[in-house]
């Protein structure tokens, strides 16, 4: 499938109810035309909770269109636009697609891939659906993050280009099923950790759960 721009979305954080109760989060976007897109964020885009998101691993963060219909059908339910909290929902770039290191060009933005998505419950929340969470960690459809290597703006029409393929290959999919499902996969541990590029964040969670083995082994 060609690579292409479905919604670019951006929010600041908002009020949102659940169950009768009130929550704060930036989860809810609201469809745009463009995204300025700088080294540390997005302008007009926030997180609510910046210790665990943001910052400039985590400037924009991708979700792959072809995942609402699987979402749809599952649930019996329309999602709606952005329902992840997204800021670009793309074709073409699922988790599977795209790999840690990866540079596109999108709009007058040059990117790199960083790291998957770690999800957490707000999108039960959201979406009102209270096994979301625990499915999304179990088909690895989580999306992913792009860190900003030259800011731009990107448009709803501007075209994807893949300007360089990381060397290592080994995809979103791959380190999430590695993290989650293949704990004791410890070769596989070993060539995520030789990513350079991949953000701090997860590479904190491998060496951790590297550490866990080695430990176990002895």
């Amino acid at each position: 499938m060609d690579r292409e721009i479905v919604w670019l979305s951006k929010g600041t954080p908002s009020t949102l109810t659940y169950k009768g109760k009130e929550f704060k989060s930036g989860i809810a976007k609201n469809q745009v035309t463009e995204l300025k897109v700088m080294s540390k964020g997005i302008i007009g885009d926030d997180v609510e909770n910046h210790d665990f998101h943001g910052g400039s691993e985590r400037v924009i963060c991708v979700y792959a269109y072809e995942h609402y219909g699987f979402w749809e059908k599952l649930y019996q339910t329309v999602l709606p636009k952005a329902a992840f909290g997204e800021n670009l929902t793309l074709t073409g770039m699922t988790e599977k697609d795209v790999c840690v290191g990866d540079i596109f060009q999108i709009g007058d933005a040059i990117v790199q891939v960083s790291q998957g998505r770690f999800p957490c419950s707000t999108i039960n929340k959201y979406t009102n659906i209270h096994t979301l969470l625990n499915k999304i960690i179990e088909r690895g459809h989580t999306g992913y993050f792009f860190r900003v290597l030259e800011e731009g703006v990107i448009y709803s029409n501007s075209s994807i280009k893949l300007l360089e393929k990381h060397s290592e290959e080994i995809s979103i999919s791959t380190i999430h099923h590695t993290y989650f499902h293949e704990k004791n996969n410890i070769k596989r541990i070993e060539s995520i950790l030789s990513l350079d590029v991949l953000s701090d964040e997860w590479m904190i969670r491998m060496k951790k759960l590297h550490k866990s083995l080695v430990e176990k082994s002895i």
